[in-house]
């Protein structure tokens, strides 16, 4: 990875939507860019998202290596500020938050012209905050957090009452980006489907690569991985459906049943919404379910650690609803995906998984629905039956090319960025300091800012 040898670091806000599948990887490319010693990084979410990340954010000197900046939204009836994130969000509040986060984009703009970064790096529903950097003169990049091939079907779905105004805010988050687009992804599966975007938005696309959280070796013991470690080489599945998607009570049985047919060893991460009415794990799942599989079954309620269990040797396959991290993750590791999406990007990732040979879908009945039958023989294919001989042959291929491609996508989007900071007014801020030699506060070098503008403009009549 490239390093900076002369010249001041360039400062680049990042600005994630509020879920923690967008979060994550704003955050390791904030780790990647601040790694290059070219810039100084900071990113903005709200409390109760910043919270669970301040832990991840220091290295083994306890400095920190992304600063925080809080945005406050409005305290709205039923979203109070323990709801600002989606992470957990009962599914009915989730166009109460967009507009909550709609509401504070006073507040970002304030932040923007206090810090005045010389990039923006955005995510998809706030096609705001791209203007608001424009006003001021600094250049702002969006970075798709999902497949290109999802942000190829925003261009073509088919907008309902429903879902006009989300597609509408996608669709402007594009176009007001500047030259580039980021997306977390590689050319080895996506080149085509970046090529075509490219076309759709007018826009360069430039990867970054999968962004996957590599866990530290020397990561406190975990009693999930306790379990793993004892099993066998390969031999056990993980079931996980991420963090802002909750399982229908038809889908669970069908699940659940499914894994107990299949006679594989097996993790269940099971997560419920917040706010709502508590529900107990034996309660939720099929009469005599924990008993039935208790010598081959681990149940986990909300967390664990996911990366560290995909990459663990015993590990043979990953049930997922196919979010686009999940799938990076997997591929990394060289885990065969079984392929159960429930919404949104997820069926077209599902597809390119597919596609690109390194998981198996579990099919739904004409009505939508999972069946337990299917769900127990796309397991087995997948971890043992000759059928799956070539999907857990390509996915170990497709986990050596990206170790082997290394830190290549990274390198030239790091380019791309570096030369971006120099086309934008919003640096003439952190000039100022250069020139002065001295490393002042976000709030003196902004007050210095605002005098000079104010002296520029009173000679200018």
């Amino acid at each position: 990875m490239m390093m900076n040898n002369q010249g001041r670091k360039r400062t680049v806000l990042m600005f994630p939507w509020l879920g923690h599948g967008h979060i994550s990887p704003f955050l390791e490319l904030a780790k990647k860019l601040n790694n290059t010693n070219l810039f100084n990084i900071y990113l903005c979410s709200t409390p109760a998202n910043l919270d669970s990340v301040k832990k991840t954010l220091t290295n083994e000197c306890g400095l920190s290596l992304v600063q925080l900046i809080e945005l406050h939204l409005p305290t709205l009836p039923e979203l109070p500020p323990h709801l600002h994130t989606t992470n957990g969000l009962p599914i009915h509040l989730m166009p109460t938050l967009k507009q909550a986060f709609d509401m504070a984009s006073p507040g970002f703009s304030q932040i923007l012209k206090t810090l005045m970064p010389d990039l923006l790096i955005y995510d998809i529903l706030q096609p705001w905050a791209p203007q608001a950097a424009a006003a001021l003169g600094i250049p702002a990049v969006v970075f798709i957090t999902t497949s290109v091939a999802a942000a190829n079907n925003t261009y073509h779905v088919e907008c309902t009452e429903d879902n006009r105004k989300d597609i509408e805010r996608v669709l402007e988050c594009y176009h007001n980006s500047s030259s580039i687009i980021l997306v977390k992804s590689f050319k080895e599966i996506e080149g085509k489907y970046a090529d075509y975007f490219s076309i759709l938005s007018g826009k360069r696309v430039v990867p970054v690569g999968p962004l996957v959280v590599v866990p530290p070796v020397d990561m406190k013991q975990n009693s999930v991985i306790e379990w793993l470690d004892k099993k066998t080489a390969r031999s056990t599945v993980f079931v996980s459906f991420g963090s802002e998607y909750f399982l229908s009570s038809a889908d669970l049985e069908e699940i659940a049943y499914g894994l107990e047919m299949s006679n594989m060893n097996f993790i269940w991460v099971l997560r419920f919404p917040k706010g709502q009415k508590e529900i107990k794990v034996w309660d939720a799942l099929p009469l005599g379910f924990l008993e039935r599989v208790k010598n081959r079954g681990l149940l986990v309620e909300g967390w664990a650690p996911q990366t560290r269990i995909l990459g663990h040797k015993n590990i043979g396959g990953f049930v997922s609803h196919c979010g686009w991290s999940s799938v990076m993750e997997a591929m990394k590791f060289g885990v065969p995906i079984i392929a159960m999406p429930m919404q949104f990007d997820q069926p077209v990732n599902a597809r390119l998984v597919v596609e690109v040979g390194v998981g198996v879908e579990a099919m739904r009945d004409g009505n939508g629905r999972l069946m337990r039958e299917n769900v127990a023989a796309v397991v087995q294919n997948v971890m043992v039956s000759k059928l799956g001989e070539a999907v857990r042959e390509k996915t170990k291929k497709m986990s050596v090319a990206l170790r082997v491609k290394g830190e290549e996508e990274i390198d030239a989007a790091v380019e791309e960025l570096r030369q971006l900071c120099k086309t934008g007014s919003g640096g003439d801020l952190h000039e100022e300091e250069e020139q002065e030699g001295e490393e002042d506060s976000i709030d003196e070098r902004a007050e210095r800012f605002i005098k000079r503008t104010y002296e520029e403009m009173r000679m200018q009549g």
